[in-house]
């Protein structure tokens, strides 16, 4: 029951359709039965077994019998006035209305549990979305990106075609057993008894098959997302594989993965295939044990069901085998989606830490300071990644971040936005503790241009107007023309609504980032977060972006990470940042007289 709660709950926003795909299949079953419960008079009559009812009984709807009675009545009503040829006519034509009503409504049923299926998909590829994109960049750091998009593409297609292709058995097929094992126990309730007995000895056999599925499913899974992450870091760092002849070695390394998948695979698919001939094979044991039973009450010496009735209940229970065994079917596809259904629920259930406070405000503008006070951080219980950092950043001033890889530099930007939370300590804008804020609106207060250009397979246009609404054509060529990418962008056939590649890879490292720097300028945010914004530009076309990033940052307050020390002459401040901690501030020439550290690295770079 437990499974069953998890896919409804998807499938709750459609109760309308639902209910309506419910209303149809049980209306469809109605008529199925009516076509069925022919074969009774219609054999009695054949074999002249049927007793002719001459008087008329009284009708009441709320009663079998009396509505069997008053069939009967007109049946024999016909079979008199007009014979029995004419009679087994009538019931033909009412077998052939009943079928039309049943194949109509069945086809109804069907046209409603569409939207259901695609619907559901929908919805879960559109959670998984908005989930994984508004997770905090440290759960990227412990997860795979190949398994994240395993779950986001394999995992989602599995429950498309094991639970969704099975959610219409899982609607018709109960209700369909429910209507016939009604009408069998109507008809003859010991032996229907009977059949109550058996068909969970059926079920428990299936079930034990289905429970070992998902857990070999589950591990199915988890393969392919290993999978997925060899593909992608095999893509990314081809450059490097081919550097070092390491293909034989990568090869090697997924043939096994791949193997190993494979085997498992070849585990689910038999045990799924399992289900249709073990439940034929069950249903058939079943059918014969009835046939058992029934055939010595009907050749009792005091028989309780007769001939015509017991084929007629044959034909009904027969009809309960081809939705038991679909179900079952049904049951195992279920089974193995939930495997999957599991490991989205990784993603859908993971503590989203970066999010608005209970009474978070919306700040249009920075006034005064951006304060960092008393801030440690580590990603980590083991590594301290900054430790005690108390710094003050007044607006319209220019901060600058040195020293060595791995000092800390990127981080303390990074807690600015809240890409992650402060340990301890606390850093606010104008007083207020950035936790407090809507993180929307904090975000809009901030331009960040990377070390490495980060732009999307799309126009130019689209990547230096993203994330803007209603930008003019005019406005983008504006800031393409402040980040030096104006004439390289027209000498491009289609200019600004040209693509630009996955990635940007059709332009160099010197275009790309100019394109990332046009976009800050076009978002014209009062702080601007610069990580080595000219470190893949050549030596021209740094020159002309180094000035158009200082008019830029005129009367804008400004963090700038950076390891050429030449474009940080100008800081207002610059901290030096050695494990974690600032251990040097000042301007530039005050730091060169003070012959620590920052001397050093100047010296470093212009011998």
């Amino acid at each position: 029951m437990k499974d069953l709660v998890k896919i409804f709950r998807y499938i709750l926003p459609y109760k309308g359709l639902v209910l309506l795909n419910i209303v149809f299949h049980g209306l469809s079953t109605i008529f199925s039965l009516f076509s069925f419960a022919m074969v009774i008079p219609f054999l009695g009559i054949l074999f002249g077994t049927q007793d002719l009812v001459t008087t008329k009984p009284e009708l009441i709807l709320s009663s079998i019998d009396s509505i069997k009675n008053y069939f009967y009545f007109w049946l024999s009503h016909i079979i008199i006035d007009k014979g029995p040829s004419f009679a087994l006519l009538a019931l033909g034509l009412l077998v052939i209305i009943f079928t039309f009503f049943k194949t109509l409504t069945w086809y109804l049923a069907n046209h409603y549990m569409v939207p259901i299926r695609n619907g559901v998909v929908r919805d879960i590829r559109n959670q998984l979305f908005k989930k994984v994109s508004g997770l905090p960049m440290g759960y990227f750091s412990d997860e795979k990106k190949g398994n994240i998009m395993a779950r986001m593409t394999n995992d989602v297609q599995e429950i498309e075609w094991s639970i969704m292709s099975s959610l219409e058995m899982l609607f018709r097929d109960p209700i369909k057993i429910i209507f016939f094992l009604t009408t069998l126990l109507i008809m003859s309730w010991k032996l229907t008894i009977f059949v109550f007995i058996l068909l969970p000895i059926v079920g428990i056999v299936i079930g034990g098959v289905g429970k070992t599925l998902r857990k070999t499913s589950m591990v199915g899974q988890q393969l392919m997302g290993q999978l997925l992450a060899q593909i992608e870091e095999m893509i990314s760092g081809l450059r490097i594989i081919k550097a070092f002849n390491a293909e034989k070695y990568i090869r090697d390394k997924f043939k096994d993965q791949n193997e190993d998948y494979t085997q498992l695979m070849n585990k689910v698919n038999r045990r799924r295939f399992m289900a249709s001939p073990l439940s034929e094979f069950l249903a058939t044991v079943a059918m014969i044990l009835v046939m058992w039973f029934g055939g010595k009450m009907v050749l009792g010496e005091t028989s309780t069901l007769t001939s015509q009735a017991f084929i007629g209940y044959l034909i009904i229970f027969s009809q309960i085998i081809v939705p038991a065994k679909a179900l079952t079917t049904a049951w195992f596809n279920v089974k193995k989606g939930l495997a999957s259904m599991d490991r989205i629920k990784v993603i859908t259930d993971a503590d989203d830490k970066i999010v608005d406070s209970k009474n978070a405000i919306v700040i249009d503008n920075f006034k005064d300071s951006i304060v960092y006070a008393g801030i440690n951080f580590r990603y980590n219980e083991s590594t301290e990644v900054l430790n005690d950092i108390n710094l003050r950043i007044p607006k319209g001033k220019t901060i600058a971040l040195v020293g060595q890889s791995g000092s800390g530099k990127s981080t303390l930007v990074d807690l600015l936005p809240r890409f992650y939370d402060v340990i301890d300590g606390q850093i606010s804008i104008d007083g207020i503790d950035i936790r407090e804020i809507k993180l929307e609106s904090l975000r809009k207060l901030i331009g960040y241009v990377n070390q490495t250009p980060i732009l999307f397979n799309d126009t130019f246009f689209n990547n230096i107007a993203f994330g803007l609404d209603n930008v003019s054509i005019e406005d983008v060529i504006e800031a393409a023309k402040v980040a030096n990418a104006h004439e390289f962008i027209t000498n491009t056939p289609g200019a600004y609504m040209s693509n630009i590649g996955d990635g940007g890879n059709k332009l160099s490292g010197g275009q790309r980032q100019r394109i990332s720097i046009a976009r800050a300028v076009l978002k014209n945010p009062p702080i601007l977060i610069l990580d080595e914004a000219t470190s893949s530009l050549d030596t021209e076309s740094e020159k002309l972006v180094q000035e158009a990033l200082e008019n830029l940052m005129k009367n804008r307050t400004s963090i700038v990470i950076a390891h050429r020390l030449s474009t940080i002459k100008r800081a207002d401040e610059i901290c030096v940042m050695q494990e974690g901690k600032i251990i040097e501030r000042g301007k530039h020439n005050e730091l060169l007289q003070k012959n620590g550290i920052y001397s050093k690295l100047h010296n470093l770079q212009i011998s």
